[in-house]
């Protein structure tokens, strides 16, 4: 899903490259974006569904967008569908992502010093069956000031609806580390250590202080917080 102008085209398009690379089989690759110029060929571009929120001035739907996914109907697509974010880099075999049991798959939220784990999931991967969940996207249609003001976000509401119907389960935490949080060597190392891949790693996730390109340069937006170029990004976020 793409939208607004974050995102440029070539985020797409090296998505489904490192897909290709890394998924056997056939398998349909759809983009949700409100602009699908310079995205190639091989991407199936669709209008990402409305909300029909009744937004207040200068309020925004953000992330919230992805529970559209949840649409009954979302563009006439049938069968299971792995959700990810443009910003990951796919670094091993996506197969299993299709072969672990579960009802609705997701990243579990990763665990910090100052909180325990939480039911939360994060959404930059997850699985689920088109058309099978669209009773989360109603209520939040319904629900909106209820939902926003109980929930931070969309992965927190979307979890917790989940979580009550028990229909949630999550990856194992191997797959989908987090560069932030584990790809990151440990101060005072991060000076001289370069960033990783963990071991067991299938797709790295970028949330917060980078994304694939800030990586590859040694950049993160926040003070005081050195990394070395991750220079392993280069072979896998490629077209």
């Amino acid at each position: 899903m793409k939208w607004g102008t974050k995102y440029g085209p070539e985020y797409v398009n090296r998505l489904y490259a490192m897909v290709r690379r890394n998924l056997s089989g056939d398998f349909k690759f759809v983009c949700l974006t409100d602009d699908g110029t310079g995205i190639r060929p091989e991407v199936t571009c669709l209008p990402i569904p409305p909300l029909n929120l009744q937004l207040a001035p200068g309020q925004r739907d953000g992330a919230w967008k992805k529970l559209t996914t949840l649409e009954g109907d979302l563009h006439g697509l049938r069968g299971t569908a792995l959700f990810l974010d443009v910003d990951v880099v796919v670094v091993g075999s996506l197969d299993a992502f299709f072969e672990q049991p579960g009802e609705f798959l997701i990243i579990h939220d990763y665990a910090r010093p100052w909180r325990g784990r939480r039911i939360t999931g994060n959404s930059s991967v997850y699985r689920f069956e088109l058309g099978a969940h669209a009773d989360v996207l109603a209520y939040f249609r319904n629900n909106m000031d209820k939902v926003q003001a109980e929930y931070r976000n969309e992965q927190t509401y979307l979890s917790a609806m989940l979580h009550k119907q028990g229909k949630l389960s999550y990856w194992p935490d191997a797959w989908c580390p987090s560069f932030k949080y584990h790809g990151i060597p440990t101060w005072p190392t991060n000076y001289w250590d370069a960033p990783f891949v963990p071991e067991g790693a299938r797709i790295m996730i970028f949330h917060g202080e980078c994304n694939p390109p800030d990586a590859l340069a040694g950049r993160r937006n926040r003070a005081f917080r050195y990394i070395r170029p991750a220079n392993w990004v280069a072979e896998f976020w490629k077209e």
